[in-house]
């Protein structure tokens, strides 16, 4: 047995109070308790209440601290969300518009009563300026790459890379050369571009921003077809930062196609045909200004700005905004010009743009 106070002693157990002996009542403990047991004399009173709750404390010293951290982060988390839609607002209003291609379209008409010369391919490549020419992609070469003050040199050779398939697949893939197909171009465009280069396509226009032979170089069908020679190449492009957020490629290419007229027959051995026809060289100076934000960079697209577009030898009369018509071997321009253009006349049209292709350009005899 032990006293009244006593621990008692080691291994003897002190009935049921044992298991709470770990359980600490210290006076927070007790001030916290939401329950009051009643007094001897308030039990007397009312013996079917043993207890009464207590109104709520009033929060004093730490609980408060929870209580402001917590208003803390709330007030956080709503400037972070009232931000991010401020920013996203902010980009929405100054997004600018789709931008617009505008090009031009030169046809060079051969002077004089002078006929386009004809003979076989090879021959006519080797005797004109294009001899030493690359044939095909080989021709669009890179320049070298340098970072920019926003960018770095893997966004410029990215950038280049998209800018030199775009100017091959637009003037040199057979398939768009030939008019059968539209796509190989299409799907490096801007989405933002679409709908104007589906415009230029189907409903082609000489208005300056609808010209099919603008964005891709395309021979009219039914009229010209390749000799199968491959089209000799040399040009340019150059690299340079108009902006903090965007890149512009400038190119620059001569394509010097070995051509017949479309359903010829197959030529001989000294190049002559039995209708009397052969192969001749058209040429074509394409000059582009691309352009590249951070989206286009990745999502591998390029924004087409200017197009500019001289070809030859054309007539003057021939449009040149749907296909190019070359003049094939033998043929010449004549007494060919421009179509009169209206002074007076509002919204008539653009005036008919042609030049005069220089003779130094044509194969020599």
């Amino acid at each position: 047995m032990t006293g009244p106070g006593e621990p008692p002693p080691r291994g003897f157990s002190g009935g049921g109070d044992d298991e709470y002996r770990s359980t600490v009542f210290d006076e927070s403990f007790v001030r916290a308790a939401r329950l009051q047991e009643f007094s001897a004399r308030e039990r007397l009173a009312d013996r079917e209440h043993p207890v009464r709750p207590l109104p709520p404390r009033p929060l004093r010293g730490r609980p408060w601290r929870g209580l402001v951290l917590a208003v803390l982060i709330v007030f956080a988390f709503g400037a972070v969300v009232y931000a991010g839609i401020r920013t996203q607002q902010q980009q929405s209003v100054s997004r600018p518009g789709p931008r617009v291609m505008s090009s031009t379209v030169v046809p060079l008409s051969p002077g004089g009563e002078g006929r386009v010369p004809g003979g076989r391919p090879a021959r006519l490549l080797e005797r004109s300026p294009a001899a030493e020419f690359y044939t095909g992609a080989a021709g669009v070469t890179l320049p070298p790459v340098r970072s920019t003050a926003h960018f770095a040199d893997s966004q410029v050779l990215a950038a280049l890379a998209v800018a030199k398939e775009y100017v091959v697949e637009s003037s040199l893939n057979p398939e768009v050369l030939s008019g059968e197909t539209a796509r190989p171009v299409r799907i490096l465009i801007d989405p933002d571009q679409h709908a104007q280069f589906d415009r230029s396509i189907e409903r082609p226009a000489a208005d300056g921003h609808h010209a099919a032979t603008g964005w891709l170089v395309r021979f009219a069908p039914g009229h010209t077809e390749f000799t199968g020679e491959g089209v000799r190449v040399r040009g340019t492009m150059e690299v340079r930062e108009t902006e903090a957020d965007a890149l512009e490629i400038v190119t620059d290419h001569v394509f010097v196609y070995a051509v017949r007229p479309a359903g010829a027959s197959d030529e001989r051995a000294d190049g002559a045909r039995p209708d009397g026809e052969a192969a001749s060289l058209f040429t074509v100076r394409r000059e582009l200004r691309l352009r590249f934000d951070r989206e286009d960079l990745r999502d591998q697209h390029l924004t087409v700005e200017h197009s500019e577009v001289r070809a030859g030898p054309m007539s003057c009369a021939a449009p040149a905004h749907d296909a190019l018509r070359p003049l094939t071997a033998g043929q010449s321009a004549g007494a060919d010009h421009p179509a009169g253009t209206d002074p007076y006349v509002r919204d008539g049209g653009d005036s008919p743009v042609c030049g005069t292709l220089d003779p130094s350009s044509l194969p020599r005899p």
